[in-house]
């Protein structure tokens, strides 16, 4: 029997980490499968999707620039990635695909593996972009005792606020109007890293034994470490747990199995 297919999707794609990971969680299984990185162009997302479910695909990982738009390609999307407004995960169905969002369980599932509490803390978003809104419905589920959404231009997180009415205490603001409040949990949710450089903030935001998370991982992680490093963190983590665990969801989608993330985030790690 040929092994099955899975893939992921994006532009530029090479940098992926994704076709390593999945095969060591098919190797815990002893499950053959495929998994490759295509490169697909904005431009050629509606006639390529078609094709690689008339090639058989069972499973697509979807990442930059594709997220927000593939999901009016799919036949039906779950409620937490219309929440999102993005999709990163596509499950075949006889007739199309089924969009998801793992991200948001990714980084929940990762936090709690590092003992980092959001129920009944403070806890700081830096970012509003598409990053920030697909982990805001999974944060508030927590029961944090506010989350605060932060940015340079007011109206995005005003945008979220209005997005999210309903699912908990969120408060938007920028960054500047951050000055003199004080934090158990900030996460990172902006791009800033991947320029090498950090959002302005105003003096000090984290309470004494708090914990930064940045969505990013390797050299994009430096700035924002730096300055968790700065503002005494007790716990700093980079973002390469939370994608290691969103494949661990895609995963569990595709074929109804829940994979062991330690061996593979640790052999990622020392690589």
């Amino acid at each position: 029997m040929a092994a099955s297919r899975y893939a992921v999707i994006g532009q530029p794609i090479a940098h992926s980490l994704s076709p390593r990971i999945h095969p060591l969680f098919a190797a815990q299984f002893s499950i053959e499968l495929s998994y490759e990185a295509i490169e697909i162009a904005p431009a050629e997302l509606a006639v390529r999707l078609p094709q690689l479910h008339a090639d058989g695909y069972s499973g697509i990982n979807v990442t930059l620039p594709h997220k927000a738009t593939v999901a009016a390609l799919c036949e039906s999307v779950s409620e937490r990635a219309q929440l999102a407004g993005a999709v990163n995960c596509l499950k075949r169905s006889d007739t199309g695909w089924v969009g998801d969002n793992t991200d948001g369980e990714g980084l929940m599932r990762d936090l709690a593996r590092l003992g980092i509490a959001v129920a009944s803390q403070r806890v700081l978003l830096l970012g509003a972009g598409g990053a920030a809104r697909g982990v805001i419905a999974p944060l508030l589920a927590l029961q944090p005792k506010e989350l605060v959404v932060s940015s340079r231009n007011p109206w995005k997180p005003e945008e979220l606020a209005e997005r999210f009415k309903g699912r908990g205490p969120l408060r938007p603001c920028t960054h500047l109007a951050l000055k003199g409040d004080h934090y158990d949990l900030i996460i990172n949710a902006t791009s800033a890293g991947h320029d090498g450089s950090m959002p302005r903030l105003p003096g000090p935001l984290l309470v004494s034994g708090g914990s930064c998370y940045d969505l990013s991982y390797g050299k994009a992680h430096a700035p924002f470490a730096a300055w968790a490093q700065s503002q005494g963190a007790a716990k700093i983590a980079d973002g390469l747990g939370m994608l290691v665990e969103q494949a661990a969801v895609s995963f569990e989608i595709w074929l109804g199995k829940s994979p062991d993330v330690e061996p593979v985030l640790a052999a990622l790690r020392n690589s």
